[in-house]
């Protein structure tokens, strides 16, 4: 996919008979040798948050959030001063779509080299780009490449010409082949222009693009070059790539070999260009359908298995189906090259699944910070923001005040906001130790610092009931235990133990990070196993606790 400019200059000049046009300019490789606010290291300990630019912060009254608004706010994700406990200290932001499109949501690109005009221009977005990398905070943008607008250029053209280079680009039949997707969908659709069909798995303003054509790789390649050199970015979130490539003329939809094939390419040009810059997929799936995407393809992938069985954990008050996907994802994949999360821009916000239970939702947040891999925050779920679908309703203005529009806008915003805007808010959150946003800034604080909690293995520990999920994290001779009571009945007396060789075997006593305190000496034996050590503490329902074991000696 050309800029528009690019594209329209090839038309014209290909009409006219003439030489084709010049190709893109040679762009300079990425420095081999980045700051430390762009270097992977951010990923270790780091905490990615999900930000919609039209949903963040308006700066011009127009309803619509953009840019510059964006960098406004930067310091509410991480103010750069080492230190601070004010910010939220996350190290790296996803945006969701900024380039230009013809949808809301930004999903389907009608121009991949320039920034949506609602949210600004280019030179606005190298701002952001300086701005955050001053803070420390690495940035990655939604990159969509299996399929683009229908209003794009090279589709456009498509459809008018069938000599065109760009009609192989897309798929297309002179008729239905009369096939459906597994789920019994439809995705062949009727051209308004000649009467043909072509592909679009998600809807017909979205085309799939065509990576059996070599050419269509190749512009994936220039477009993310574009991004990566010209405009800064530290990575991309690939969106839906389980769809690049279909077959049987659309009735298989997902996880086609050829993918896989397309994206060690695709991979292999990023490392080579950019060796520092983090691609992450979204393969909405089982963990089983997930794994055959690594060792050499993207660097990372979204856990939605484990994102399900957290969610279900705390609601159902059992923590009986938590501890399997997570040992098996553990056990397959580095823990820096999976990414655990509650929920995103396509799901029913956690509050909403949780019932509405401010205690049930700490809960869930604690368990997502002390998992292993990279954890992404979906803006506004530190508010315990609500929303259900449809899509629109997912993606509502962040609350900041209690204020019209809830401080997004002076204007009218773009989408009303959810009706618990006067409390789900950072101005009504902010002073207040106990709320939900002071729980997250806490606990992304805490696993940046914890070594054990940044970078080590999760073990599951036996406590005999399963409303208590109980776990180490385990880093050298560092550990640290997190206790949950997923249950609404307080408990006393609880018991943990575990396998062999979990710790070294000695005296530890249990410092409290977060939650109650305990005076309990852990003791381990020379097998290494934990062997009924007693919480005193009555433990309370919907409630964690967080402790560093210090080793006492033998």
């Amino acid at each position: 996919m050309r800029s528009l400019a690019v594209l329209t200059l090839v038309l014209v000049v290909a009409s006219a008979g003439c030489a084709p046009a010049a190709p893109r300019p040679e762009m300079t490789p990425v420095q081999t040798a980045r700051s430390d606010s762009t270097s992977r290291g951010w990923s270790r300990g780091g905490v990615c948050y999900e930000i919609f630019v039209r949903s963040f912060y308006d700066s011009d009254g127009d309803g619509v959030g953009d840019l510059n608004g964006l960098i406004e706010k930067l310091d509410y994700v991480n103010d750069g001063k080492p230190g601070s406990q004010r910010d939220l200290g996350a190290s790296c932001i996803w945006l969701m779509p900024v380039a230009e499109s013809p949808s809301y949501h930004g999903y389907d690109v009608s121009d991949y080299y320039k920034v949506d005009r609602e949210y600004g221009t280019n030179d606005d977005f190298k701002r952001l780009i300086t701005e955050a990398h001053r803070r420390g905070i690495s940035v990655l943008v939604d990159l969509v490449l299996n399929h683009a607008s229908s209003e794009h250029p090279a589709f456009k053209e498509a459809q008018r010409d069938t000599a065109s280079p760009f009609r192989n680009w897309f798929r297309w039949l002179p008729a239905h082949p009369g096939v459906r997707n597994r789920w019994g969908g439809d995705n062949w659709h009727r051209s308004s222009v000649r009467g043909d069909y072509y592909y679009g798995f998600f809807w017909g303003g979205m085309p799939d693009l065509n990576y059996e054509n070599p050419a269509v790789l190749e512009e994936a390649k220039n477009i993310s070059r574009f991004w990566l050199v010209e405009m800064g970015v530290d990575g991309f979130r690939l969106d839906a790539i389980r769809h690049l490539i279909e077959s049987e003329q659309g009735a298989i939809t997902e996880n086609v070999p050829a993918t896989h094939a397309v994206l060690r390419d695709y991979a292999a040009y990023i490392r080579r260009i950019a060796p520092h810059a983090f691609t992450i997929g979204e393969v909405w799936d089982s963990t089983g359908a997930m794994l055959p995407y690594y060792p050499d393809q993207l660097d990372s992938h979204f856990a939605f298995e484990v994102a399900d069985s957290v969610i279900a954990a705390v609601r159902s008050g059992s923590a009986r189906k938590l501890f399997p996907p997570l040992v098996r994802i553990q056990q397959a994949i580095p823990d820096q090259r999976w990414a655990p999360f509650l929920r995103n821009h396509d799901q029913t916000r956690t509050l909403t699944e949780l019932g509405g239970d401010v205690s049930r939702a700490k809960v869930a947040a604690t368990i997502l910070l002390t998992l292993p891999g990279l954890p992404f925050v979906y803006y506004g779920e530190e508010l315990g923001m609500t929303g259900n679908k449809p899509d629109e309703r997912l993606r509502t203005p962040m609350h900041w005040r209690r204020a019209r529009a809830g401080g997004f806008t002076t204007g009218s915003a773009w989408q009303p906001l959810q009706a618990d805007s006067l409390t789900a808010n950072v101005e009504a959150q902010d002073s207040d130790p106990a709320s939900l946003l002071n729980l997250y800034r806490q606990l992304i604080h805490l696993r940046t610092a914890n070594p054990a909690l940044a970078t080590g293995e999760l073990i599951p520990l036996n406590t005999g009931n399963d409303a208590i999920a109980a776990y180490l994290r385990r880093e050298g001779q560092r550990a640290v235990l997190v206790l949950s009571n997923l249950g609404t009945t307080a408990l006393t007396g609880v018991r943990i133990s575990s396998a062999d060789s979990v710790l070294r075997a000695g005296r530890y006593r249990p410092m409290a990070l977060s939650g109650n305190r305990s005076s309990a000496l852990l003791r381990v034996g020379s097998d290494g196993r934990i062997r009924d050590f007693s919480v005193l503490f009555r433990i309370p329902g919907k409630s964690s606790h967080i402790f560093e074991l210090d080793f006492e000696g033998r």
